[in-house]
């Protein structure tokens, strides 16, 4: 199994860029990872929030395969403990599942299209998250959950 993160928007700020990319590191130990900076539309400014969304949209899903495992991350969605989030990651493993996405839309969400193709929605709290934050707290709970799965000493209950 393969994970994979993908958020529209900017490279990795600085104040983030480090503990993504520790989180990443420690992930890799578990499991393949790689991360995936998705540009929006070069006329981004002038599309109203709907246009935006649907050409994002657009790109997400010609990326997608048809077997992938869609995460989006939308303050709708389901949320979850970390040992909730580690029994989501072992069930997808057991059904042998190949790419596991987790989408961190645009800055106005996602196109109704790109929401009906996810798998699961995770939502990470009732809160609102900078994009940037968004990315360390995923990269975070997916290794917590990765040394749950594997009863180390990282998360403490």
């Amino acid at each position: 199994m393969k994970f994979q993160f993908w958020t529209v928007g900017k490279a990795h700020e600085s104040f983030v860029k480090e503990g993504v990319e520790m989180f990443t590191k420690r992930i890799a130990n578990y499991y393949p990872v790689d991360w995936t900076i998705i540009a929006g539309p070069k006329n981004a400014a002038a599309l109203s929030e709907t246009d935006l969304k649907k050409k994002e949209g657009e790109i997400i899903l010609a990326a997608l395969q048809k077997d992938d495992f869609l995460v989006l991350l939308d303050e709708r969605g389901k949320q979850l403990t970390s040992e909730g989030l580690a029994s989501f990651i072992q069930q997808r493993a057991n059904e042998s599942t190949k790419n596991i996405i987790f989408l961190v839309g645009g800055a106005f969400g996602v196109s109704d299209t790109v929401m009906q193709r996810a798998n699961f929605k995770w939502s990470l709290a009732q809160l609102v998250f900078p994009h940037q934050l968004v990315r360390l707290i995923l990269a975070e709970q997916v290794y917590r959950a990765c040394s749950i799965n594997r009863n180390e000493k990282y998360h403490h209950q």
